[in-house]
């Protein structure tokens, strides 16, 4: 994918994602989603597991692999439905995607400023903290706008 196309859909990513960011608010239920639903709708793990084509044990699994974050998505989309619940997966930026990216290119543009800010002060050509900060903004620019493949390389 070429950077204009990668930049394109990382915001329209952005943009779907916006959606999600109140959802990091949710804290699931301490006993989990099953077990909470399945309470409330005033079903049994017996019940359940009728529904599921499956016996009180693999329920009682289930809801322990749950709490443990050991449950399948597969797993979830069948009981979700069972429970006729949509299962919903997703992720939540910390930050959008783009500030990421960014983030990540600055963090490159500063390692490789650093070099040749040294040969450069070893040379007694150093740019001043103004000409330093111009010359970061206008590689991280570069970077996120070719997007190189390497970029997610450094740590």
């Amino acid at each position: 994918m070429k950077a204009k196309q990668k930049n394109l859909a990382r915001e329209q990513l952005d943009k779907t994602l916006e959606q999600f960011v109140p959802l990091k608010a949710v804290v699931p239920p301490r006993k989990g989603w099953v077990r909470a639903i399945r309470d409330a709708l005033g079903m049994t793990g017996e019940q359940l597991a009728a529904r599921l084509n499956a016996n009180k044990q693999r329920v009682s699994r289930i809801e322990q692999d749950e709490r443990f974050g050991k449950v399948t998505i597969k797993t979830l989309q069948n009981v979700a439905e069972a429970l006729d619940c949509e299962f919903v997966y997703g992720f939540v930026p910390t930050e959008s995607l783009e500030k990421t990216v960014r983030n990540q290119a600055r963090s490159v543009a500063k390692k490789r400023m650093s070099r040749s800010n040294q040969m450069m002060r070893l040379e007694k050509q150093e740019l001043s903290d103004d000409e330093k900060e111009k010359a970061l903004d206008s590689l991280i620019g570069d970077i996120t706008s070719t997007m190189p493949k390497s970029l997610w390389d450094e740590q």
